[in-house]
């Protein structure tokens, strides 16, 4: 009797456990909701960047309103060829360059669908958002198993991703602060 008591309090902790790890708290949230209504407010649907703290990184986003944000960072092989479309505001074409002829190995690209940042589990009828890097997408439903996963390598997948699409973010609001 005692063993079944420990065993039913260790099911327990291990589905507290995995609850609370998928209700981590998105670190991107805030920075995608000030993303968009800086974009919003700009009247824009695109923006770009240089990543401040990765020389030869670009960083572009095109924005649904409402819907979805789609980001990308990147090293591009010709960078003058970057630097003279963001002179230009040429944020669109940015995010075309970043998503069809950057270095592959050094690509991330982010599925932010409802534009809340990124989640680790999608709520019932709702889309989840993924990322991908090094050709590698990762689809954040909840459903590690499925993409041949344990809750911990997803869970890990999802906070690098996070933190990632947090610094892209940032990016992206500054170069919207400064007058985009």
């Amino acid at each position: 009797m005692k063993r079944l008591a420990q065993r039913a309090l260790a099911a327990v902790l291990v589905t507290d456990f995995a609850g609370g790890a998928l209700a981590q708290e998105s670190r991107s949230a805030s920075l995608a909701k000030q993303v968009a209504a800086a974009l919003d407010a700009a009247k824009l649907n695109s923006i770009a960047a240089k990543d401040p703290a990765a020389p030869g990184v670009y960083i572009g986003a095109l924005y649904f309103p409402g819907f979805q944000l789609l980001a990308i960072s990147a090293k591009y092989s010709a960078p003058v060829l970057l630097d003279a479309r963001l002179e230009k505001k040429e944020y669109r074409d940015i995010y075309i360059d970043l998503n069809s002829a950057a270095e592959p190995d050094s690509k991330m690209f982010i599925e932010d669908l409802n534009v809340d940042g990124l989640q680790a589990k999608r709520e019932e009828n709702r889309p989840f958002d993924s990322a991908e890097s090094m050709g590698k997408r990762t689809a954040f439903d909840g459903d590690w198993k499925k993409q041949q996963l344990s809750e911990q390598e997803y869970m890990k997948i999802f906070s690098a991703a996070d933190e990632r699409y947090s610094q892209m973010l940032a990016a992206l609001l500054a170069q919207l602060k400064k007058g985009s």
